[in-house]
């Protein structure tokens, strides 16, 4: 039988959305069958699996348990401490009914709020699983966060009991969290009434009486605890998470249970090309939407060992991302393009050190994937390297390529694109102005999904629905669309790329200009091993952009240098998107998942507060920018 094209699969996914659904629901297990696949009876909310009962914690560990208990389930390694555990799916199942039993002895059930403040160690997945099995709502915070952030989603979240630990540690240096979980809870009008202490012996800390738990004694107590999965219906919220880079009031993405299950088995087979009993590997922290989605549920809910890392990808040394491959035979991993390009600055030669046989796909999100740095880190590593770009509101990938789907023709990868509409996903192209759907190639819109979401995607904001219509779904005249908030362009071969944040554009002497377009440029010389394109205020011109670009070779920064790079745009894009300067820096402002804190190198740029730096992973990047700018 001759394969269908992929455009053809995914026109179905759309015009057959009921059947289409119904099918993938069939991949996880639930106790009450759904009676509505789909209800878009109250736009732009949808409710999918109406009527369905299941529970996330029962499909990402109790069914594995039962047919297949010792087969490995989640594996830790930290080169932080030097630490490894390997927990098989019966292990894993008692973890969590011992966490679970912790919650109920506190009091905490369904609907509850537990909020989980975490460095990258099993015990933050138990808590997650733990929740799940109860139907408390648990909201993660990435871990070091600073106090006056975490106090804020502590009085948004409003949780019962808090999760934490003394503290986590990166490149060596520990970050005690008590002291600022302590300082959030006094900074919050709510009150956890307790909060559950995991002790790593990395930094004292003090016990509040009557208020602080003993992660280890509780866990002594409940060792052999059976506590049941409640059955919950498909459209119960699982979690919320805060997106990054929030200001003022948090936003707290609200995902369902049923929903997010069905997608991400889906997108486990179809998508990633995992197989159970297979290893996923994903270098992104829990704190983030990808830790939740394809460290803890997604990979176990397949029934895939998952590994988990605390650490950084150059220690103990360059390869050691590539040491814990061999070592676990990971056929398929998942990290950011911005830690291949940290990579990108050793020898190449550490690619091949070690036995990278099982390993399928490299798959890349978070920041836009450059040509350069995909082309390099595919050569090194002879695998197939997949771009996707995706939300903390979608919850699984929205663009990339799909080679898993039976049946169904593979799309190739197109580099400096992260690929096509997934299945699900309606996918338009607007005029900012008019919110005119551009049809024709090259055509310049805001990346927008029409209703319904697919399932997995953000039910709402949590506790407000109202900022959940006004954000998403009211910013394109005359349209009721859910905008991504990003620019991008589709060729006529239907590949989507990404040029940046509608509110990161560039209006210079009233020209508009996306930062990405730059970047792409600046990172194609020879010289530019990664870059960073902010726009500035200017009384002239009203912004122009400033570049900060890490070399290949330090030693090759002088003004010789930057005026051959502002030829280069001059050449690609034009004398309007030339940068007013080109700053060499050693390294560039990054969160420990490696996202790139352009919004700080802005503010920095512009004399103003960069606001909170807690998840900076090198705070002397801001430094030395700010000495730069001085010159």
């Amino acid at each position: 039988m001759t394969p269908i094209a992929y455009a053809d699969f995914h026109a179905r996914s759309l015009a057959e959305r009921d059947s289409f659904w119904a099918e993938q629901a069939r991949r996880i297990d639930w106790q009450t069958p759904p009676q509505q696949i789909c209800d878009v009876s109250r736009p732009p909310f949808a409710r999918w699996f109406v009527g369905g009962t299941t529970n996330l914690c029962h499909n990402a560990v109790d069914r594995h348990a039962a047919a297949r208990p010792d087969e490995r389930a989640l594996l830790w390694v930290s080169t932080e401490v030097g630490q490894q555990r390997v927990y098989s799916f019966g292990q894993l199942q008692g973890e969590v009914e011992a966490f679970a039993a912790m919650l109920v002895e506190q009091d905490v059930g369904a609907g509850d709020r537990v909020l989980i403040y975490m460095p990258m160690i099993p015990e933050a997945a138990f808590a997650m699983l733990a929740c799940a099995r109860i139907g408390a709502i648990h909201s993660v915070v990435f871990g070091g966060f600073a106090s006056s952030s975490l106090a804020s989603r502590i009085d948004d979240a409003s949780p019962k009991l808090v999760v934490s630990a003394d503290a986590g540690s990166r490149a060596g240096k520990v970050l005690p969290y008590k002291p600022l979980l302590d300082e959030a809870i006094a900074l919050s009008t709510h009150k956890p009434s307790a909060v559950l202490m995991v002790d790593r012996g990395l930094a004292p800390f003090q016990r509040v009486p009557g208020r602080d738990l003993d992660y280890a004694e509780l866990r002594r107590r409940h060792d052999g605890a059976r506590v049941p999965c409640a059955w919950l219906e498909s459209n119960t919220p699982s979690y919320t998470l805060y997106t990054s880079g929030t200001t003022g009031k948090p936003k707290g993405v609200q995902r369902d249970v049923g929903g997010y299950a069905v997608a991400l088995a889906t997108s486990m087979d179809w998508i990633f090309g995992g197989k159970p009993g297979e290893t996923f590997f994903s270098t992104s922290d829990i704190g983030w939407v990808v830790g939740h989605s394809y460290i803890v549920y997604g990979p176990l809910i397949h029934g895939m060992a998952t590994l988990m890392y605390e650490g950084t990808p150059v220690n103990p040394d360059a390869s050691v991302l590539w040491s814990l491959v061999e070592k676990y035979r990971v056929t398929v991993m998942f990290s950011a393009p911005t830690a291949v390009r940290v990579l990108k600055k050793h020898d190449a030669a550490l690619l091949k050190q070690h036995d990278l046989s099982s390993l399928r796909a490299l798959f890349l999100a978070g920041e836009p994937l450059d040509e350069p740095t995909a082309r390099w880190i595919a050569e090194g590593l002879s695998v197939p390297v997949i771009d996707n770009y995706w939300q903390t509101e979608t919850g699984w990938p929205l663009l990339t390529v799909a080679h898993h789907i039976p049946g169904v023709q593979a799309v190739p990868t197109r580099l400096g694109s992260p690929g096509v509409p997934m299945y699900g996903y309606d996918v338009q192209l607007l005029d900012e102005q008019t919110g005119a759907v551009l049809t024709a190639p090259d055509q310049k819109g805001v990346l927008a999904i029409a209703h319904p979401l697919p399932p997995g995607a953000l039910q709402t904001v949590w506790g407000d629905d109202a900022r959940f219509a006004n954000t998403y779904w009211h910013s394109v005249p005359g349209r009721e669309v859910y905008s991504t908030f990003d620019w991008a362009t589709r060729d006529a071969d239907g590949y989507t790329f990404i040029l940046g944040r509608t509110d990161d554009v560039i209006n210079v002497a009233g020209h508009r200009l996306g930062t990405r377009e730059i970047e792409e440029c600046i990172s194609g010389h020879a010289a530019i091993a990664e870059v960073a394109v902010v726009g500035v205020a200017d009384a002239l011109k009203g912004q122009v952009a400033i570049a900060f670009a890490v070399l290949r070779d330090p030693a090759l920064a002088s003004p010789a240098l930057e005026g051959a790079v502002m030829k280069h745009v001059d050449a690609q894009l034009g004398a309007v998107a030339r940068p007013a300067r080109v700053l060499f820096v050693t390294v560039l402002p990054k969160t420990r998942s490696g996202k790139l804190l352009r919004r700080a190198l802005q503010a920095v740029a512009e004399g103003r507060d960069p606001g909170d730096l807690t998840t900076l992973d090198d705070p002397g990047a801001l430094a030395q920018v700010k000495t730069l700018l001085q010159k």
